[in-house]
């Protein structure tokens, strides 16, 4: 008895997203741990996921391949884009330890954050709240960083008036020979920024998808509610708004440089990451699988050893 045999006529089969095959999951879920480094046909040659064993580890991993960005574009004198995300966030501590120890300047980065909480018509939580994803960069990276910072007027946030001028902004920078970078965690309904798997139904084609830039007041998905109480409320999703303005494929697929990290552990064996990593690397690319397009672009893809499985039953 599983959730296959069950799911008909279901509470739960309302919510699970259209476009989602139990079976290809079951396959997904149910590799050898030790075969997760295994190249599949659909991806990058230059994708490479990257085992860490250690919160701390992971941490220092991401933000040194951060900083090194920001470093070797600050060598080449080459503008820098950013797409940024507020989680993982162990990674920003040592992304500015990095680039102080070393002395680099931000003078040439540019960063757009993904998304940000939102209503139905857009309008965001205010800057100087807590849970505002504002809030949470300025302290965890610009503030920090002190004289090395980003100037402001380089800093890009997902508010409504501003995402729509992401576009526009980016290829403007693009044309200069900008190099764009995203960083990234995988969402447990499989989103990367808030792009969620019921988008890929108001679409005709792939390529639409694709070409999507980003969505004001976008509609989260309830797995996306319940991640967020579990990683950023204390489990209290009173807390949590139900929409979100979020960049796109046309912008987060169209990077030269991929930093992604799956740190979703919790602790007595519990974890929450391990099936949208496994799908991530193994469904091949689907619009409703937002994370299945990652392993096509070059770049790393850190994860916590413990989200390689098993995935099965705990019996302890």
């Amino acid at each position: 008895m599983d959730m296959k045999s069950t799911l008909k006529g279901s509470f739960f089969s309302q919510y699970l997203p259209d476009g989602w095959d139990i079976e290809r999951i079951e396959k997904c879920v149910s590799n050898d741990p030790s075969s997760i480094f295994d190249p599949q046909p659909f991806w990058n040659k230059d994708f490479k996921p990257v085992a860490c064993t250690s919160l701390e580890q992971f941490g220092v991993y991401m933000g040194h391949e951060i900083a090194m960005q920001i470093k070797t574009t600050a060598e080449e004198g080459r503008e820098l884009i950013l797409i940024l995300p507020v989680g993982p966030m162990g990674m920003y501590r040592w992304l500015v330890y990095f680039l102080k120890e070393w002395n680099v300047s931000c003078n040439h980065v540019h960063g757009f954050n993904m998304d940000e909480w939102s209503d139905a018509e857009g309008n965001t939580v205010p800057a100087s709240s807590p849970t505002s994803f504002t809030y949470a960069m300025t302290n965890a990276f610009y503030g920090p960083l002190g004289e090395l910072t980003v100037p402001e007027n380089q800093r890009n946030f997902a508010t409504k008036d501003n995402l729509p001028q992401y576009p526009e902004k980016i290829a403007a920078l693009r044309a200069k020979g900008a190099k764009q970078v995203m960083i990234f965690g995988i969402g447990r309904a499989c989103h990367i920024a808030f792009w969620e798997p019921h988008f890929a139904a108001d679409y005709a084609s792939e390529e639409e998808w694709l070409a999507a830039t980003h969505r004001v007041g976008a509609n989260l998905h309830p797995l996306t509610i319940e991640q967020n109480a579990i990683t950023s409320f204390r489990s209290n999703w009173t807390l949590i708004p139900c929409y979100a303005n979020t960049v796109g494929p046309g912008i987060l697929f169209k990077s030269d440089y991929i930093i992604g990290g799956a740190d979703g552990v919790l602790s007595r064996g519990m974890q929450w990451q391990g099936q949208s990593l496994w799908m991530t690397l193994r469904y091949g690319p689907n619009t409703a699988i937002t994370s299945s397009y990652i392993p096509t672009l070059p770049g790393k893809l850190f994860f916590m050893q413990e989200l390689a499985g098993p995935l099965c039953a705990d019996t302890n």
